[in-house]
């Protein structure tokens, strides 16, 4: 336990609330104390699901930022700020093609994931059912 000093308030806080409990890992997808640990493919098609729309999202955005800039240099000619909202929208043309092509990179990823882990459950599954209901063993145990 450390030694830092809290103000009272805290301290009987801390105090009613007691130690923190050890710390422990289990998987979340297991039931406490054992069970059967299942996949499925839901959570990953939804991320990846969630990048497709993210990249199309930051794709219709970035085209909209760079149409309603469209003529600036000639509708702002001699202002200064022009330079300026140049810079700032050429950063931000940046980011969002980043982000959309990073999207664009996961999505297949994550699909790809959803369709390995269900062959493996399905490998898995395959190999261990011969244990599940072996074949009887003849008198001399073979």
């Amino acid at each position: 336990m450390s030694t830092a000093a809290y103000p009272e308030s805290w301290q009987r806080l801390l105090d009613q609330a007691g130690p923190p409990p050890a710390p422990s890992l289990h998987l979340a997808s297991a039931a406490p104390g054992g069970g059967d640990l299942h996949h499925t493919p839901k959570p990953w098609n939804d991320a990846a699901g969630a990048a497709h729309s993210l990249r199309t999202d930051t794709d219709t955005a970035r085209s909209g930022l760079i149409t309603a800039h469209a003529g600036l240099d000639t509708s702002g000619a001699g202002l200064l700020s022009v330079t300026a909202l140049k810079t700032v929208l050429t950063s931000w043309e940046q980011r969002l093609g980043a982000v959309r092509d990073e999207c664009a990179d996961l999505e297949p990823k994550l699909r790809e994931v959803a369709r390995t882990m269900g062959g493996t459950d399905h490998a898995v599954r395959s190999s261990i059912a011969g244990y599940a209901d072996p074949v009887p063993a003849d008198e001399k145990g073979r």
